[in-house]
C-alpha cells in the first residue's frame, strides 16, 4: 500500500527540484512542483552541505505550504563522479545429483550471492540488474524460472555509490528535518520517466546532459548493459562564454539562454549587437560572435557522446537515442547531435499517462518546462509501479497468506515432481 504521497527530490549541481504527488486510493491524483538555483553541489558532490541543509528546507516548507502536506519522508538521487558500476558473478549448486527445476527462490539466493560478492566495505549499492542467467552448459538466459538445471549462475550488474557520499546525503536530508525513503541513480530515474514498452527491444541509448556531467545510459532488450559518467555538460558552454568575452558567469549564463544559437554563425546579422552591463556602463556584444562561440563549444560536447557512445555500441545497432536535459533546448542542439552521430536523436519525453493528464493541467509546465522535473518525475513512476528496479519481473507477489501458501506449494512439487 502506497503512502498518501510520494515526494521525490532531486539535486543537481545546478538547481533543485521537487515534485510531490498526492495519492489516494494508489491512483495518483495532484502534482505539486517547485524548484531554485543552488551552488552547493559540483560534479554530483556535495560541496557546501550547510548551504544545501538550507536549500534543501527551503524548498520542501514551499511544496508544503503549496500542497499541504506534511512531509516526512522523501525519495532522492545520487549522481556524478562517486558512481561506481560493476559486474558481479555467482554461481549456486541445486541438487547434489542430478537435475531440478529452478524456483523462484533459487533465482532470489543466486542474486543475493552475488550481491555479498560484489559488496565493498568503501561502496554502498544503490542498484542491482540481473544481466543474464546460465544454467549449466547454457548461457544468456534472460529468466530461467521452470528450467531443469544442477547449477544456476547469474551475472549481476551493480551501480554503486561512494560510502562516503551516500552518508553526506544522509546527513543533509536528516538535518534539513526529513527522512530518505529510497535513493536513486539519477540516469535510472530518469529512464523510468522517458523509456515505455516500446524501448523494450534491441540497444537504446538515454543521453542525460546535465550542468557539469552527462551521463550514458544504455539498455539492451529492455535491461541496464552500461553507464558512463563524463565531465562535462552545458555548464561548459557558458564558461566558454565567460571566457572569451571576459564576463561574469551569471551573465554569460543569461546571454546564453536568451541568445544561444547552435548552427551557422553566419545567418546571424553582423550588425546584431547585445547590450550587457559591465562596470557601471553598457557594453555592445555582436550576437554571431555568441553564436560561433556556442556552436564550436556544442559541436565539441557532440564529439565527446559520440566519442563515449560508439565505444560500447555501434550507432547501427541502436533502437533508439534518446536525450534529455535543459541543454538540448537551445536552437540547434538536437540537429548539431544528429549530425554528429548520423544518426537520429529523440527528445526526451514523459510517458506515463497518469502523469501527462495531471501535467496538462499545470500551466506552470507549459511547453517543455517539465524536463526540469524528469528525474523526479522518474522517481514517482518507479513508486507508482510498487516493484523494486532491476529486479526481473517473475511473478507478481501474493497479496495474501493463502497466495503465498499456494505459490510455495508449487515451488515445491515442481521440485521434487
Amino acid at each position: 500500500m502506497l503512502n498518501n504521497y510520494i515526494c521525490a527530490l532531486d539535486i543537481g549541481s545546478s538547481k533543485i527540484a521537487v515534485v510531490l504527488a498526492r495519492i489516494k486510493k494508489n491512483r495518483l491524483v495532484n502534482l505539486y512542483f517547485d524548484s531554485l538555483p543552488i551552488k552547493g553541489v559540483r560534479e554530483g558532490a556535495i560541496i557546501d552541505s550547510i548551504g544545501l541543509i538550507g536549500s534543501v528546507g527551503k524548498i520542501l516548507k514551499a511544496l508544503k505550504a503549496k500542497s499541504g502536506v506534511n512531509i516526512k519522508f522523501v525519495s532522492v538521487n545520487i549522481s556524478g563522479q562517486d558512481i561506481i558500476t560493476k559486474h558481479s558473478h555467482a554461481i549456486i549448486p541445486l541438487a547434489e545429483r542430478g537435475n531440478k527445476v529452478i524456483s523462484v527462490s533459487d533465482m532470489q539466493r543466486a542474486t543475493e550471492q552475488a550481491r555479498v560478492l560484489g559488496s565493498s566495505l568503501e561502496d554502498e549499492i544503490i542498484h542491482m540488474f540481473p544481466t543474464g542467467y546460465s544454467i549449466d552448459s547454457k548461457n544468456n538466459i534472460l529468466n530461467p524460472l521452470g528450467l531443469y538445471s544442477h547449477r544456476l549462475e547469474v551475472d549481476l550488474y551493480l551501480v554503486c555509490a561512494k560510502l562516503s557520499s551516500v552518508e553526506s546525503l544522509s546527513r543533509v536530508i536528516n538535518q534539513s528535518g526529513y527522512e530518505i525513503k529510497n535513493l536513486f541513480f539519477s540516469g535510472i530515474a530518469t529512464s523510468k520517466a522517458v523509456f515505455s514498452s516500446g524501448f523494450k527491444e534491441g540497444f537504446n541509448l538515454l543521453c542525460d546532459l546535465g550542468s557539469d556531467t552527462t551521463e550514458l545510459l544504455i539498455f539492451k532488450d529492455g535491461l541496464l548493459n552500461d553507464i558512463q559518467i563524463l565531465p562535462f555538460g552545458g555548464n561548459d558552454l557558458t564558461q566558454k562564454l565567460s571566457d572569451n568575452l571576459k564576463i561574469p558567469l551569471d551573465l554569460a549564463e543569461a546571454i546564453k539562454c536568451s541568445y544561444g544559437f547552435i548552427g551557422n554563425p553566419s545567418e546571424v546579422a553582423e550588425d546584431k549587437e547585445i547590450l550587457v552591463k559591465k562596470n557601471e556602463f553598457y557594453k555592445p556584444i555582436k550576437q554571431r560572435l555568441v553564436a560561433e562561440i556556442i556552436t564550436a563549444s556544442a559541436r565539441e560536447i557532440c564529439s565527446k557522446i559520440k566519442s563515449a557512445a560508439e565505444k560500447k555500441v555501434a550507432f547501427h545497432k541502436l533502437s533508439n537515442f534518446v536525450v534529455v536535459g535543459r541543454t538540448i533546448l537551445l536552437e540547434g542542439f538536437i540537429e548539431t547531435l544528429e549530425n554528429t552521430l548520423n544518426a537520429p536523436v529523440k527528445l526526451g519525453r514523459l510517458t506515463n499517462l497518469e502523469i501527462i493528464s495531471l501535467i496538462k493541467e499545470n500551466s506552470e509546465l507549459s511547453g517543455q518546462k517539465y524536463l526540469n522535473y524528469l528525474t523526479c518525475l522518474g522517481m514517482i513512476c518507479e513508486a507508482l509501479e510498487n516493484k523494486p528496479l532491476g529486479i526481473l519481473p517473475l511473478r507478481q507477489p501474493a497479496k495474501n497468506l493463502v497466495l503465498k501458501l499456494i505459490n510455495r506449494v508449487k515451488e515445491v512439487y515442481q521440485e521434487y515432481f
